[in-house]
């Protein structure tokens, strides 16, 4: 009788379904990868045993840091760092006067950006990423990427981004890069411009920045007297080194997660202010596993070769949506070592598709004008 009972009441108050459980491993496997954030999924390793046994099975994972904590302490041993590299660069390149104007003012978001990423002795610097085996609900915890990184077993593709770009610009000017790396630098592209302003105009943007229809410039490219005394070419040097350590900056301290992670396919380090991005694809990877870095451990970057660069410039570029560049300059950097004929075949793919849209166009554009080419020593 009481059996009776007991399957009566198991039929009108049945116990409830996890659907969940139903779902094989490898559907949940493609759930966490879309959501790909490591947070969310630090998160979600707390709601079960098997979700706690699967989040390291990702293969798709994004780290997105929230803000950085300044580490005083170290600010005047690395303000002495980067005096002392500057001194060495004196001796390396006619430009280092130049570097010594600038360095100092972008050492100090480095020095954070280092913080950012690199795991500190003394304490954990990103308030980030919870590490997901271990999660006070009561306190904060936190955490380097390197750190919560070490938690996931067979990352394919990792994308990190920082809260902001390294480089302090003005209001209103544009500066965007973007660098491929292997076990060094192997190509650059930085589209800058002095100022960016939209028009619904066409005609009267036209004549204001004496430009054709197809947005050429009439003057075939040729950049005039005076943006070489009116401190036009200056900023279009710090410009670009200042990308280049920014990207070389980035590359040496991503070494750690790239020696961990075998499984690494492709890598992205970005911001979200979309100033640089540096990519890393499986064979770029591999390389820098197995060939030694060349790197300065007192600037904590990776040191840049000889570069060959192809400069152009437009005094005003009006693209098709109505945004019009002042002063747009797109510069392309490779290794000098690399074959000429070579760069001169790939150079139309990779600076064109170096950036997104509206500036993708302009890259195209500016890659028709007449080119300048220049070089510049290792640094």
């Amino acid at each position: 009788m009481g059996s009776l009972k007991l399957d009566l009441y198991s039929r009108i108050h049945p116990e409830p379904i996890d659907h969940f459980d139903v779902l094989p491993d490898s559907i949940l496997l493609l759930i966490f990868n879309k959501i790909g954030d490591v947070k969310a999924l630090g998160r979600c390793c707390v709601v079960s045993r098997r979700f706690h046994s699967l989040v390291p099975q990702v293969e798709n994972v994004v780290v997105r840091v929230d803000c950085v904590i300044s580490d005083d302490d170290s600010s005047s041993s690395g303000i002495s760092a980067a005096s002392s590299v500057s001194a060495a660069d004196k001796s390396r390149h006619p430009i280092s006067s130049l570097c010594r104007l600038f360095f100092s003012s972008l050492f100090k978001p480095f020095q954070s950006l280092t913080q950012l990423i690199a795991p500190s002795s003394r304490r954990p610097i990103v308030s980030n990423s919870e590490d997901f085996y271990d999660i006070d609900q009561n306190s904060v915890t936190h955490h380097s990427p390197t750190q919560v990184l070490k938690n996931f077993d067979e990352i394919k593709l990792l994308r990190i981004e920082l809260p902001r770009g390294e480089l302090e610009i003005d209001e209103g000017v544009l500066l965007k890069w973007k660098a491929d790396f292997g076990s060094t630098l192997d190509n650059c592209v930085i589209l800058g411009a002095s100022s960016v302003f939209q028009t619904t105009n066409t005609d009267e943007c036209s004549s204001v920045c004496n430009v054709d229809s197809n947005g050429a410039e009439s003057d075939n490219g040729s950049i005039p007297e005076s943006f070489y005394t009116n401190g036009g070419l200056k900023m279009r040097v710090v410009w670009t080194i200042s990308s280049l350590i920014a990207a070389s900056a980035r590359h040496y301290l991503l070494q750690p997660i790239i020696a961990e992670h075998k499984t690494l396919e492709s890598l992205v380090l970005t911001d979200a202010d979309g100033q640089g991005v540096l990519t890393m694809n499986e064979v770029q990877l591999e390389e820098l596993r197995v060939k030694p870095l060349s790197a300065s451990t007192a600037s904590k970057r990776t040191l840049v070769p000889a570069l060959s660069m192809r400069l152009w410039y437009a005094a005003h570029l009006e693209l098709p949506n109505g945004t019009v560049l002042k002063g747009a300059t797109l510069v392309a950097i490779r290794p000098s070592e690399q074959p000429k004929k070579e760069v001169l075949e790939s150079e139309a793919n990779w600076v064109a598709s170096a950036f997104e849209e509206p500036f993708g166009t302009a890259a195209r554009m500016l890659v028709k004008r007449r080119t300048y080419c220049l070089e510049m020593n290792s640094f």
